[in-house]
């Protein structure tokens, strides 16, 4: 296709001024305007000839991405017969899951190696899921600037978006697990944990409170106990997927930051012996997969947590959890990820998190408002500031009324930046195993 350019549309534009002119002073010669309204025309014509032809064109993207990560997706055009010109231009439509708009556009660059014009755009997906790439187009100029040769492609292609796992892939998480005393390899370990391994010699730097006394008296010097620690404890992430956990935190969702967290927990839980599950809910239970048991197994919580879907909807946690309560046949910890606007919403999850409790171990994760606590604190320099100062603070002290009265039922509260839910949940998760509290 052979459209005009800005540059003719302004020739266009000039032309009808120069023709009231030659109409009112020689009207005679009415006859050059449409003669050269038709040479601008040909010229338009032959400009969009001159551009050249698209011989093939082509994008080049991985299939897979995860939520939050640059995806780089290449253009490569190959056009023939070009006598010069500009700089081709490419336009892309996809799914605004992979960006917000879900439309960029790209500069193309000769490529000096391949002989093609390369373009490059560089995408950042907000949401997990499956990202379509639904239309290109492609325009370059002829060598006057005239006229653009233009064409469209309707595509077929798709990006997976898996959750975030870059904090799993962390050096320091890597060297902790390295270092750390649980493995793959399954052996005893003696130590800290609850169940009763043996009775060795007290040591100097060895825990007073681990002597037992009466073989000490029998022995005639000090003998300490020594327990193993604690396996196949099952341990369940839940995640609200209602509407306040859609909303943004630093540019994404809040419940794909959960997902990051629960799986980094989850990886450290396989790796330590656990068994792990996934649970998500919104108005009706959405997923709840079997416990895996395998660390080489992990890939099927990343296949099941990439399933959980974003819902406008209030949560209903009085089916969601009483569901979960009815799959759990032993003590368990189960790990909440949610949040709430209010106290008159967190009502009914305070009671039913208060039912949990009776039988479980449950930690409550949720992350720090930075806007809200932003606005609290910041200098009222109006009335219209001051009301927003005095609301975000009437706001915060409600959020922590309702955590107190979470601590006071016996749930663990985690509340931390986004960036640090992950590894503050890993050191309670370690804490409560060492401590033989699950099961």
């Amino acid at each position: 296709m052979i459209v005009p350019t800005a540059r003719t549309a302004t020739l266009a534009a000039l032309a009808a001024p120069i023709a009231l002119v030659v109409a009112a002073l020689a009207p005679g010669a009415w006859v050059l305007v449409p003669a050269a309204g038709a040479a601008l025309l040909v010229l338009v014509l032959l400009d969009g000839l001159a551009a050249g032809r698209l011989e093939d064109i082509r994008l080049a993207f991985p299939p897979d991405t995860e939520v939050g990560e640059p995806l780089a997706i290449t253009l490569l055009a190959d056009i023939a017969g070009r006598r010069g010109g500009g700089a081709p231009q490419g336009a892309l439509q996809f799914d605004p899951r992979l960006a917000e708009g879900g439309r960029a556009e790209l500069a193309l660059a000769a490529d000096t190696v391949g002989g093609v014009w390369r373009g490059s755009v560089t995408l950042r997906p907000n949401r997990r899921g499956t990202g379509t790439l639904e239309q290109l187009w492609l325009r370059w100029p002829g060598p006057l600037g005239l006229a653009h040769r233009q064409v469209s492609r309707t595509l077929d292609d798709s990006v997976r978006v898996w959750p975030d796992l870059s904090p799993v892939r962390s050096p320091a998480l890597q060297t902790f697990l390295r270092d750390a005393q649980f493995g793959l390899i399954a052996r005893r370990i003696r130590g800290e944990g609850s169940q009763f391994e043996s009775l060795a010699e007290y040591e100097p730097g060895m825990d007073r409170r681990r002597i037992d006394w009466k073989t000490s008296a029998r022995q005639t010097r000090l003998f300490a106990r020594e327990f193993e620690s604690e396996r196949n404890n099952p341990i369940i992430f839940a995640f609200d997927c209602g509407q306040a956990m859609c909303e943004p935190i630093d540019g994404l969702p809040r419940i794909d930051r959960a997902v990051s967290a629960a799986l980094t927990a989850a990886y450290v839980a396989l790796k330590g012996g656990d068994r792990v599950a996934l649970f998500g809910f919104a108005r009706h239970v959405e997923l709840a997969t079997p416990f895996v048991t395998d660390a080489r197994a992990f890939h099927r919580l990343q296949s099941a947590a990439a399933g959980l879907d974003y819902h406008a909807e209030e949560p209903n946690f009085t089916l969601a959890l009483a569901t979960l309560a009815a799959r759990l046949q032993r003590r368990s910890m189960i790990v909440l990820f949610s949040d709430f606007s209010d106290p008159t919403s967190a009502e009914l999850m305070i009671e039913s998190v208060g039912r949990l409790v009776q039988r479980h171990v449950v930690l409550f994760v949720t992350m720090e408002d930075a806007e809200l606590n932003a606005m609290a604190a910041g200098d009222p320099e109006d009335l219209g500031k001051l009301a927003i100062a005095v609301t975000a603070d009437t706001l915060a002290r409600q959020r922590a009324l309702v955590l107190q009265r979470l601590r006071q039922l016996g749930v663990d509260v985690i509340e931390a930046p986004w960036d640090r839910i992950g590894y503050r949940l890993i050191d309670r998760y370690l804490d409560i195993k060492r401590a033989g509290a699950i099961g």
